[in-house]
């Protein structure tokens, strides 16, 4: 079973490897299609994660690769690792965009370590997904998540000045969370 689990880990590690630019754009297109679309043309910048392997036995890690963009432009790279405890077992493959609601909520995840506490949360997206962001400041976001529940949030559903949305590319995980998920930063 460990020897699964390993094998899922490298696997992991060499999907969410830099070797394919253009993943990141894909990775975009893909988002833009479920439903994320609004929130990537009117957040001030956000990081985009085109893979990231998560397995876990009790003990669970996860890695994943990713770009930075600031008003559509890529301005960094990043990397996403995860170690966690607990009731957990599986491995999975996901997307996962954060946007970043202004300059400082971006100036926070681009100061060179960034971690997520426990009061973040991701919302799941699936093709059936509609998001809409006002202009205006504030509004109401409708979301339709990947167990189908519709999910409605304010302020653009941004918590501190960033959201958080996922794509499932694949596997089975009992444990999805975002506590404890660590970011460096490298300018380009």
């Amino acid at each position: 079973m460990f020897g699964r689990l390993y094998w899922m880990l490298i696997l992991a590690i060499f999907v969410s490897s830099p070797v394919f630019a253009d993943r990141n754009d894909l990775a975009l297109q893909e988002f833009r299609a479920a439903g994320a679309g609004s929130y990537i043309d009117a957040s001030y910048g956000y990081a985009v994660f085109p893979s990231i392997g998560k397995v876990g036995l009790i003990i669970g890690g996860a890695t994943g690769k990713g770009q930075v963009y600031q008003e559509g432009k890529a301005v960094g790279s990043a990397t996403m690792t995860q170690v966690s405890l607990g009731f957990q077992f599986g491995g999975q493959v996901y997307k996962q965009i954060i946007f970043f609601e202004d300059v400082r909520a971006m100036r926070e995840f681009t100061s060179g370590n960034f971690e997520f506490g426990g009061q973040i949360a991701a919302v799941a997206l699936n093709s059936g997904v509609s998001a809409e962001v006002s202009t205006g400041g504030g509004g109401r976001t409708s979301v339709t998540a990947a167990n189908g529940d519709i999910t409605e949030v304010d302020s653009r559903g941004f918590v501190d000045g960033m959201a958080v949305f996922t794509l499932s590319q694949g596997g089975f995980m009992v444990e999805v969370s975002l506590g404890g998920q660590r970011f460096s930063y490298e300018p380009l």
